[in-house]
């Protein structure tokens, strides 16, 4: 990734804490950690999956536009729709994304099951229960594939989900994201990709 895009990335946290004097954005207390509770987070997606130029994602329940924001920096020839039902939290999201210039992001005010596009992938940080967040995308996944690893949702989660997946028919890949980083907070977060 080349130093410009890099350096994009030290703007988003005084973005953010000038949104959050206005708006609760990302909680107050969280502000001290923001890089590594919610950009490296996002981020931990790219350290599984590479995705190819042309690849189209939805990031589902984006709030203030994580994991869509961070990755759509990293990947600038990927397109990425954020989508979210809450209109103070997309006028974050559309200004942040104007702001820093990307291109590749698309800001949609709408509830998931409203949305009429297919995409390559579904992304989200653990909006709603696996099972109520699979009835939410059903439909919204295109067949053919363009990347080495298969179309689907890759969700973000923490703690214990054994209950939720056990009831989710999709093939299942569980990433450990300590695997990556060794911060604690890590410790109990998961990467879930749900494929055909």
């Amino acid at each position: 990734m080349d130093v410009l895009r890099v350096s994009l990335f030290t703007y988003l946290k005084p973005m953010y804490v000038e949104w959050n004097h206005r708006i609760n954005v990302i909680s107050r207390k969280d502000m001290d950690n923001f890089y590594l509770h919610h950009v490296l987070h996002s981020l931990s997606i790219a350290k599984s999956f590479h995705f190819k130029p042309g690849t189209t994602v939805a990031d589902i329940g984006t709030g203030g536009g994580f994991p869509g924001i961070p990755l759509a920096i990293f990947f600038p020839e990927v397109e990425f729709v954020l989508v979210d039902s809450i209109e103070k939290k997309m006028k974050v999201v559309n200004d942040v994304a104007h702001r820093l210039e990307l291109h590749n992001v698309q800001c949609i005010r709408t509830r998931a099951e409203n949305l009429e596009q297919k995409f390559d992938f579904v992304i989200s940080r653990a909006v709603a229960p696996l099972p109520v967040f699979m009835q939410w995308v059903k439909g919204k996944i295109k067949n053919e594939q363009q990347n080495s690893f298969p179309n689907g949702v890759i969700y973000l989660k923490g703690n214990d989900f054994t209950h939720e997946l056990a009831q989710v028919k999709q093939k299942q890949n569980i990433i450990n994201i300590s695997d990556f980083f060794e911060e604690d907070f890590f410790l109990t977060k998961k990467i879930i990709h749900l494929y055909s």
